[in-house]
């Protein structure tokens, strides 16, 4: 491990730079033009009190923030590494609390995501995190969907002023003074009778309407 990756595990770095991240991301939302598309569903189920689980992509997560409107927390999956960890303190500053997933023993965590659940609260998940590869689905969240029954809500993001990190998930950073815009997808119900062999189909079903949101979210950043 190299000295840099040493000294970014040491939490109070962490927390220094965390702190930091928060006030950039803060100045970020209050420069910025930010649109919400396609709100009336998750509106509704806010209002009705119905959970969902969120969807996008890992690289997306800076933002998200800002299209959280509910006064219930967002309860993240992360994991439990240096890197979940930082990021977990930057949500902190916001609507979101994350449940970090141990790589050895998931079996604790899906439990307490299910509780949520039942209890009526909203769960977000990066299905394509927490190591890749890039905007490809893992049969976890599928999985979450088809025990729980409860519906995936899809969610893109662009902005017209931004860079990519050189990271595994080509990280999204906005630039202050930017036009953001987020595009809400079609709710996506998997029926309880869904067998092992057909995961691959609806991991397939949940990228495209991932993918969708964000071109719609792109393409409205010309309108």
């Amino acid at each position: 491990m190299s000295f840099k990756k040493k000294i970014f595990k040491l939490y109070f770095i962490q927390k220094f730079l965390a702190f930091f991240g928060y006030l950039y991301i803060l100045f970020v939302g209050m420069t910025s033009k930010i649109d919400i598309n396609n709100d009336s569903l998750s509106n509704k189920m806010w209002l009705e009190k119905k959970p969902f689980i969120l969807a996008f992509w890992h690289g997306q997560l800076m933002m998200i923030n800002y299209v959280w409107k509910c006064n219930t927390a967002l309860n993240m999956l992360a994991s439990s590494h240096s890197d979940g960890r930082f990021g977990s303190y930057i949500g902190s500053y916001f609507n979101l609390k994350n449940i970090p997933i141990e790589a050895k023993n998931k079996s604790p965590s899906l439990r307490k995501v299910f509780k949520i659940l039942n209890s009526g609260h909203y769960i977000g998940i990066t299905p394509d995190g927490p190591r890749g590869p890039n905007q490809k689905v893992s049969e976890g969240i599928i999985k979450i969907a088809i025990n729980s029954q409860i519906p995936i809500i899809p969610l893109g993001f662009a902005s017209d002023k931004n860079f990519k990190l050189r990271s595994w998930d080509s990280f999204l950073i906005t630039y202050p003074f930017a036009k953001c815009n987020f595009v809400w997808g079609e709710p996506m119900k998997i029926p309880p009778s869904t067998k092992e062999n057909e995961i691959e189909k609806y991991k397939t079903q949940l990228e495209e309407k991932i993918n969708y949101c964000i071109s719609e979210a792109q393409l409205k950043l010309y309108e």
